[in-house]
């Protein structure tokens, strides 16, 4: 049976996003899954333990995060659905609401093209600093670009369609167990030396929960697109995630545009491969059209939801 609560969530999400007034006097929830990832880390990924060990911490992190998060979110489920009966699809689509990103990613991408667009460098490496881990401090207009372009067509997968999946088919415990895996994937998961064994895990399981959701992803992306399926069935291996190659490759096809390649991350370059090496360089023109596809790829999202809901 799938979760009906997952439409009012994307209508909450689109219509509000996570309000920046709750976010200045509570935070996110997600916060609170990064203090635990962040205190288990510092106690656990000691550069004295063995590689082994440090592995064996990391899986035991992940299990304490999701048996913490499945449980208040079972407990939380069994509540509501006590308590308000056949209204609780309300209820759970408000305690869903937190975890999408339709709004936010938005808006935060946006910022990015407006500052381009004022002829604000400084602003727009700012803006795109919020949202990519790369170094960001020297990006022309055309690094800077390109990367916000990617991260919107891979924080789509991320932010939007995965925890939507989990969310509809595993209800409010696997949406909030898939973002707790997301959560540790971005601050653990890394191939550094640091975090290569205590991270292991949290990258490993990352791969497995967006496996289907990264090839929605790209499916909605060239629909919205009107086309890059060539580059999608091409390129989306060129990427280090066997994931996040997916939307992008969807959207640097539906674009006509070279993305990937070559990226400093802490003041070190990383000889990456192209996605759409042919393509033509990215400008703030191209974000507002990476903007308008994923405008209709979430109308589609929000046909493809209503449809199962309704089917099942």
């Amino acid at each position: 049976m799938v979760e009906p609560a997952a439409m009012l969530a994307l209508i909450l999400d689109a219509g509000f996003g996570w309000p920046e007034r709750v976010y200045r006097r509570v935070g996110h929830p997600i916060g609170l899954f990064a203090r635990v990832i962040e205190g288990c880390e510092r106690r656990w990924n000691l550069p004295s333990f063995a590689f082994g060990t440090r592995r064996a911490w990391g899986v035991a992190t992940l299990i304490l995060l999701l048996g913490a998060v499945i449980g208040v979110t079972v407990a939380l489920t069994l509540i509501v659905e006590h308590l308000i009966g056949q209204a609780a699809r309300i209820g759970l689509g408000i305690l869903a609401w937190p975890v999408l990103a339709q709004r936010s990613l938005f808006q935060h991408v946006r910022a990015v093209a407006a500052a381009l667009h004022a002829n604000s460098g400084p602003k727009a490496r700012e803006a795109v600093g919020a949202i990519v881990g790369r170094d960001t401090d020297r990006l022309d207009e055309a690094g800077i670009s390109r990367a916000a372009i990617e991260s919107l067509a891979e924080s789509f997968c991320d932010g939007v369609v995965a925890p939507l999946f989990w969310l509809l088919f595993f209800g409010l415990p696997g949406v909030w167990a898939y973002k707790a895996i997301n959560t540790a994937d971005s601050l653990i998961g890394h191939r550094e030396e640091r975090w290569r064994a205590f991270g292991w895990a949290a990258a490993r399981i990352d791969d497995v929960a967006n496996l289907i959701p990264a090839r929605l992803s790209a499916l909605l992306l060239c629909l919205a697109g009107g086309g890059g399926w060539r580059v999608l069935w091409r390129d989306a291996g060129n990427h280090a995630s066997p994931n996040a190659g997916w939307p992008e490759a969807a959207m640097a096809g539906a674009l006509g545009l070279r993305l990937a390649g070559p990226v400093a991350y802490d003041g070190e370059l990383y000889d990456k491969p192209w996605i759409n090496a042919e393509g033509r360089s990215a400008d703030g023109r191209d974000i507002d059209r990476a903007l308008r596809i994923y405008i209709t790829a979430c109308m589609l999202l929000w046909v493809v939801t209503a449809a199962t809901i309704l089917a099942f």
